[in-house]
């Protein structure tokens, strides 16, 4: 279960960390704040070349360089294509009558796939499912820049998705009518509003994305996919509700599914350690936040071993002592999720995999306190506490000190033994049919 800007800058990029001689003159903060702003966007830039690759990131900024020299000084810099956003609103008629019972041929328009994407892997997966009900699926895959990397990314969908036998096309080379098209993220909305491919228009949301950005033009014309009446899917119920009300947009949910083959719980592994998704590069994770809390608990309890997950901290100079694991397998998480008393998990939008994930191996979840986090994890082994260093600090501190009985431990693992992806494909299959009209029960 991505963003430049919170990647912690090394020690010697941060003011006042040398001394400065009595003579020297004065620093400038506004100079230091550029020098650390620079050191952030060199990382971001990056991390992107690594997840994208080289080709992909320079044809990107080829791409906006492009748009700025034919807008004159108005650089434009959206993440929708101007050819998309610009269009005009096109109602293709549907494909043909739809029949559940032959197989329904479902089309997925999709940012460019990487193997460790969250958001890509949900979707792979649920192409997966359907594929094994019997229903064709086609990617296809939208382009923002000059340069396309077609064959780059089916090998892509093949080697870090075996399971889907989908079809893996460049958008641009045109898409095929079909029964249902869905847009998954909001600049592929634009695309799927302008088509003039036939076929039932559907959105999987996966988060409410407009708060990926600062206020500005990204923000509302992200929110504005909302109001398209394409029929949604959304992971997890917060997302149907916030949408219905605020947006009237009709949605389906479907639950955050589990890998209970990989998620076990072991009730002979002591535990003892705190483990928490750290992710700077992912504002939305709340990674200062959640560092802040762990330095407190660290205070009280530095017997207690902290391990951070997700992706390489680095760090020079750290506050309290920490394992630095990165991006791991799910094989060795869960052996982590087996050792650990309690997982902070810092969902600031839409809750992710892992609170469940966490349960399903006996491992207590400390979550903020929020709507959106409660109403995706209705679990009574949960436990909340206010988004402050303190009150996180304090629940994780409240796991270690009155630890948790095993028979506790295996109750919590039991409550998310319903969440299995056979449980997803169910809803998710009932919430396209009722987008089509084939059937008048909510998925969830």
């Amino acid at each position: 279960m991505n963003v430049p800007g919170d990647r912690p800058v090394p020690a010697s990029a941060e003011p006042g960390d040398r001394p400065v001689p009595a003579s020297a003159e004065p620093v400038d903060p506004s100079a230091v704040s550029a020098a650390v702003s620079w050191v952030r966007e060199q990382r971001a830039v990056a991390e992107l070349v690594r997840r994208q690759g080289i080709r992909v990131v320079a044809g990107k900024a080829l791409a906006r360089g492009s748009h700025r020299l034919l807008s004159g000084a108005q650089p434009f810099g959206v993440e929708v294509r101007h050819d998309h956003l610009l269009a005009d609103p096109v109602h293709p008629p549907p494909f043909r009558t739809p029949d559940a019972r032959a197989g329904l041929t479902i089309n997925w328009v999709t940012n460019p796939p990487y193997a460790d994407s969250g958001g890509i892997t949900t979707i792979m997966r649920l192409i997966g499912l359907l594929e094994a009900r019997g229903h064709e699926c086609r990617i296809y895959i939208l382009y923002k820049g000059t340069r396309t990397a077609i064959e780059l990314h089916r090998r892509v969908v093949r080697a870090a998705f075996p399971s889907v036998r989908a079809s893996v096309d460049d958008l641009d080379d045109g898409m095929e009518p079909a029964d249902a098209i869905f847009a998954t993220a909001w600049p592929t909305a634009y695309v799927v509003r302008s088509s003039p491919t036939p076929g039932a228009r559907f959105y999987l949301v996966q988060d409410f994305e407009p708060l990926f950005y600062p206020a500005g033009s990204d923000a509302v014309l992200a929110e504005e996919t909302y109001r398209f009446a394409f029929h949604g899917l959304t992971a997890g119920p917060w997302l149907a509700a916030k949408l219905g009300k605020d947006y009237g947009m009709p949605c389906d949910s479907f639950d955050l599914g589990v890998d209970l083959d990989c998620y076990r719980f072991d009730p002979e592994s002591p535990r003892s350690g705190i483990v928490f998704y750290a992710r700077p590069d992912t504002p939305r994770r709340g990674f200062e936040l959640g560092m802040l809390a762990l330095e407190r608990f660290s205070r009280r309890h530095p017997e207690v071993e902290i391990h951070l997950i997700g992706q390489k901290i680095a760090w020079r100079s750290p506050t309290f002592p920490f394992v630095n694991h990165g991006s791991l397998r799910p094989s060795e998480l869960a052996a982590i999720y087996n050792r650990c008393a309690a997982g902070l998990v810092l969902s600031l939008t839409n809750l992710s995999l892992l609170p469940a994930e966490l349960l399903a191996a006996g491992c207590i979840p400390v979550m903020n306190d929020a709507e959106h986090t409660r109403m995706s994890c209705d679990n009574a082994h949960a436990r909340f506490a206010r988004a402050l260093p303190d009150a996180l600090a304090d629940e994780l501190c409240a796991v270690v000190e009155a630890p948790v009985a095993p028979a506790v431990r295996a109750a919590a693992a039991a409550s998310v033994g319903p969440l299995s992806w056979d449980l997803v494909a169910d809803q998710v299959e009932r919430g396209i049919l009722r987008g089509l009209g084939l059937d008048p029960q909510p998925a969830s």
